[in-house]
């Protein structure tokens, strides 16, 4: 007995601290900052502090339904003597089981439901049908990107979310019900710091030989994420558009921070596409366990980038089978938009996650300097290739830095060496894009395909050499200027034997001389 309860409250001390630890972030003082030139010399001998108290979700059902055998409310009278002791105990015992089941049921909010409903109801009709099934409707939206209308409602009597949902898809107006399931960001503790730590990341995927050949030029990629600090320097003119799905008055976050820098960072650090744009979407929100967001808002941000341009879409976070975004990115796949994920941070025994698991959707996993898995990734042979996610150094809100990790930054990642692709070859459909960055990446662990690194660690280099140009490529006076655009060579020998940082150091030569200094400029 005292084994089981002190199980049980160390799993609930561990979601607790997970929450405490997010709050704590906006505590560190502001570091004084050292920061090398924009091509940073390189440590090899880097090593990574991994920070194992993640957040996960929880595999098997809970005790969401009342007429769940074993969730019923036991009675609170009980006969003196003997059997009223022991039905005191199994009494505290169960209450105790069903607490720890309560803070470890992050999987959906509470006493709301997500339905799809008939488009041509009025809003006073709808109105009448949620509350004929005991609910009020919250809000309401037509979703292009599924051809539906999506309701979001609260439960206004005591029934449960599974039970609320199944009496309101038996209403003929009704086409689906579910859960409005919670989706976390795939971060770690984050910490503003002191120093000047090299990305080590630049050279585990060859970025600068693959921005002599690319840079990501006219390439959109959206990011679904919690607030970013579009003034920051580091994202000058990257910034296509930005949208909040809350309509909330937060100022920016350090992850949708960090996410965008990795992509886009052309400053004093260095992104995987310093020149692409962004749409900044928020669609996350601060919460008692860290920022979160649900299956309404997120469809209304797959539906907000896909009508926006977006050709990429990044998804730096992760949550349970969802039915409603599930239908979103087979949408999204069927209009050929590139989409990547975090593979997700609940380690090693954790079920796939998703939208990483959906067989349409780019999969990363993250690893470390010394090319070892990030422990608290999430593995599976859904995993398509991994990157660099272990203290990576990005920008913070506030003109501020940090030193992060997650398969969030990993993902991001991807996603710039994917807009290296699309400027080379615009015409790439998301299945082309996937067989480069798979077939050229750097195997890693047991020979061959695995379920912790996928193929292996993204080589950007070899992807964007083993794409093929289009027969209209980008003019070169359409590109930022990052130094004098490389030729293409004529073959792929001369192609190997390119020098990327000499062409990096020409660069620095031009700024020097009074010429642009960075990439993204416009």
């Amino acid at each position: 007995m005292k084994a089981f309860g002190a199980a049980l409250a160390a799993a609930v001390m561990l979601i607790w601290g997970a929450g405490e630890a997010v709050h704590a972030q906006a505590m560190m003082r502001t570091p004084s900052l050292n920061i090398a030139p924009r091509i940073p010399h390189i440590n090899p001998n880097i090593t990574g502090r991994v920070i194992t108290n993640v957040e996960r979700f929880p595999r098997g059902p809970g005790c969401g339904d009342a007429d769940r055998p074993g969730c019923s409310n036991p009675s609170s009278s009980f006969s003196d003597g003997e059997n009223g002791r022991k039905a005191l105990k199994q009494t505290r015992r169960d209450n105790l089981r069903r607490g720890a089941q309560g803070a470890l049921n992050l999987r959906y909010i509470p006493n709301e439901i997500v339905a799809e409903i008939d488009g041509s109801l009025s809003p006073a009709q709808a109105d009448e049908l949620a509350r004929r099934h005991g609910l009020a409707l919250l809000q309401s939206q037509t979703v292009p990107l599924i051809g539906g209308t999506i309701g979001l409602f609260r439960i206004t009597d005591r029934r449960s979310v599974g039970r609320a949902s199944r009496d309101f898809a038996t209403e003929s107006s009704v086409r689906s019900a579910q859960p409005n399931y919670r989706y976390a960001l795939q971060d770690q503790k984050a910490a503003l710091i002191e120093g000047d730590p090299a990305q080590y990341a630049l050279a585990k995927l060859r970025l600068p030989e693959a921005h002599t050949l690319a840079l990501g030029a006219n390439v959109t990629i959206a990011v679904i994420d919690s607030g970013i600090d579009v003034k920051h320097p580091e994202l000058a003119d990257s910034i296509a558009a930005s949208w909040d799905a809350l309509g909330s008055k937060e100022g920016p976050h350090l992850h949708g921070t960090g996410v965008a820098g990795a992509i886009v960072a052309h400053g004093r650090l260095m992104g995987s596409a310093p020149a692409a744009s962004i749409l900044a979407i928020r669609a996350f929100a601060a919460a008692q366990n860290g920022a979160e967001s649900t299956s309404f808002v997120i469809l209304r941000c797959l539906d907000y980038a896909a009508s926006h341009g977006a050709q990429i879409i990044n998804m730096s976070f992760a949550g349970p089978k969802d039915a409603m975004i599930e239908r979103g990115v087979a949408a999204i796949a069927a209009k050929g938009i590139v989409m990547v994920a975090a593979a997700g941070n609940a380690g090693a025994k954790s079920a796939p996650l998703y939208p990483a698991a959906n067989p349409a959707v780019i999969a990363v996993s993250g690893t470390d300097a010394q090319d070892r898995l990030f422990s608290a990734s999430n593995r599976g042979p859904y995993i398509a290739v991994a990157a660099p996610g272990v203290d990576i150094f990005l920008p913070a809100p506030g003109d501020k830095y940090q030193m992060t990790s997650g398969t969030s930054f990993s993902a991001a990642l991807v996603s710039g060496i994917a807009a290296l692709l699309l400027e080379r070859n615009p015409t790439l459909k998301p299945d082309d894009l996937r067989t480069i960055l798979t077939r050229t990446a750097r195997d890693l662990g047991a020979p061959g395909r695995d379920d912790l690194f996928g193929a292996g660690e993204a080589d950007a280099y070899a992807a964007v050499t083993a794409t093929a140009a289009a027969s209209s490529p980008v003019a070169a006076s359409d590109r930022p200027a990052m130094g004098e655009p490389a030729e293409k060579p004529s073959d792929q020998k001369e192609l190997e034997q390119r020098d990327g940082p000499t062409g990096r150091a020409l660069a620095s030569d031009k700024a020097a001389a009074g010429g642009a200094d960075r990439p993204g400029a416009r």
